[in-house]
């Protein structure tokens, strides 16, 4: 289990929401949605969403897990419905999304901006997905506007068929072989908890861990997680020269690969935006990760025989 525990962000823009910074996200919102009444602001937005980008990544695991190699999995972050996103916006996405053929859909946070009706944008886009293994979700800062109930949210997302990983994990099982998937609550807005997250974890289990806030890396790399996948920071969103004038991450954790030790950090830049349907050099962005695996020896692959005997496909309860 962890011995290190992230620090919580600070400051104006990457600390906790405080009532004033809640009334100037309204405002900012409600800038958003007159924006997009205008030509020229839908033209930007339709802009962003032609620019999207599925990113083919590879994730070499450490230890043999036969059954997991060529596992496919879409991580879909910073959404912000409502803010330069509606339902047709959703829909043209997410059928990109259903054409990679991911085994697992994975929401990173940021579904919606500031009001929970605008999950309603998704009740039919959902539907184009049908992974095999399932579609997760963990809540980010912008979930979690009104505060910590995530009730209605939850709710929501499960009516979908979408499975809220908010500090648990479930047991994912592929040709025999299984993965621990898990989540956390937001690092600046909720309570994250990585010991309950790996609750039940096996030891040498291939683990994948959901978190809104890159930053949580730093305690997940501590802890063995072979792969955290986060957004957050839309790559900077507005990069000038190579550099992001606003920094979300005190750790550089901007956009792509991080490694530490034999653990690794994607940080995707997400889809939407926030405040000006404007991205330079920071194109939306859905990863999709497929697992590699190394070849078992011959008493690696006894061993891995006995302990996962009786393990089939799907998710495991």
């Amino acid at each position: 289990m962890p011995q290190r525990h992230v620090p919580l962000p600070t400051g104006p823009l990457t600390g906790r929401r405080t009532p004033l910074r809640r009334v100037a996200a309204q405002a900012c919102a409600a800038l958003n949605q007159a924006l997009d009444l205008l030509p020229l602001g839908r033209w930007l937005h339709r802009r962003i969403r032609r620019g999207l980008q599925l990113s083919e990544l590879e994730l070499r695991l450490r230890r043999p897990a036969p059954g997991l190699d060529g596992l496919r999995i879409a991580f879909v972050s910073d959404v912000h419905a409502g803010s330069f996103m509606d339902a047709g916006d959703l829909h043209a996405i997410f059928e990109s999304v259903a054409a990679a053929n991911p085994d697992l859909v994975l929401f990173g946070g940021d579904l919606i901006n500031t009001r929970e009706r605008e999950l309603l944008h998704y009740r039919e886009p959902l539907r184009l997905l049908r992974p095999a293994l399932g579609m997760f979700a963990v809540p980010g800062n912008h979930d979690l506007f009104w505060g910590r109930d995530l009730g209605l949210w939850s709710a929501f997302l499960e009516d979908q068929g979408v499975t809220v990983l908010c500090n648990r994990g479930v047991r994912i099982a592929r040709g025999g072989t299984s993965l621990w998937l898990c989540g956390v609550d937001d690092l600046t807005e909720g309570s994250p908890d990585l010991r309950l997250a790996l609750d039940g974890r096996r030891d040498g289990e291939a683990t994948v861990l959901l978190s809104h806030h890159p930053d949580f890396f730093f305690e997940a790399a501590a802890a063995d997680v072979d792969l955290t996948l986060s957004g957050h920071t839309h790559g900077g969103q507005i990069r000038l020269f190579g550099r992001a004038p606003i920094h979300h991450s005190r750790f550089g954790y901007e956009q792509g690969w991080f490694q530490e030790a034999d653990c690794s950090l994607y940080v995707g830049r997400g889809v939407g935006v926030t405040l000006l349907p404007i991205r330079i050099d920071a194109r939306p962005e859905v990863p999709i990760v497929t697992v590699r695996c190394p070849v078992a020896t011959g008493d690696e692959r006894t061993g891995t025989a006995a302990r996962e005997a009786g393990v089939g496909s799907g998710l495991a309860t």
